[in-house]
């Protein structure tokens, strides 16, 4: 008996798109998440360490006038 080729085809297109499917639900969840919480997008530095923005605005420029007597 020969194997059905087409049969197997389809088996395989139908878990590809079933794939597919999963996968943008999950993508859509996770941006439903995303816009109904912004602040949990925002990874938290566990260390407590500020930023580079935040250092940066902190630190004296060299030669600045503000930062001399």
């Amino acid at each position: 008996m020969k194997p059905n080729y087409s049969y197997e085809k389809r088996q395989k297109e139908l878990a590809k798109k079933k794939k597919k499917e999963e996968k943008l639900q999950k993508k859509a969840e996770r941006r439903a998440a995303r816009d109904a919480d912004p602040q949990a997008s925002v990874p938290e530095d566990e260390s407590g360490a500020p930023d580079n923005q935040q250092l940066l605005e902190t630190m004296p420029i060299e030669g600045d006038a503000s930062s001399e007597p």
